[in-house]
């Protein structure tokens, strides 16, 4: 399993559009990226990996409020087993707000 795959499929279920990387296409008025921040062996056992920490940036972009959609968002990936890093507001720039939250699991490395 790999962090992009699970919140590919979490945040498809709150029925925003997600893509990685960049958003190809016509943007709708509410969608996310997802941007790949790094893999690191945090934790190790005899010297060796146990798990790989994935982290990635997701930015919110919504043409009205977000907040609702930022909170229901958080709450998401949170009931989800993510751990938050990062939440910040980024401006409002050619028509969108922009919300920059970094998430970050645990996998087992096998």
């Amino acid at each position: 399993m790999s962090i992009t795959n699970e919140l590919d499929t979490l945040i498809t279920g709150l029925g925003l559009p997600v893509e990685t990387g960049k958003f190809s296409g016509a943007a709708p008025v509410e969608y996310v990226v997802i941007t790949p921040l790094g893999d690191s062996f945090r934790l190790h056992s005899d010297n060796q990996p146990a798990f790989e920490t994935q982290e990635v940036r997701l930015s919110l972009f919504c043409v009205k409020n977000y907040l609702a959609r930022k909170r229901q968002l958080e709450r998401a990936l949170l009931r989800a087993g993510f751990t938050i890093t990062l939440r910040r507001y980024n401006g409002f720039d050619e028509g969108y707000h922009g919300v920059t939250i970094d998430t970050q699991k645990l996998y087992s490395w096998e």
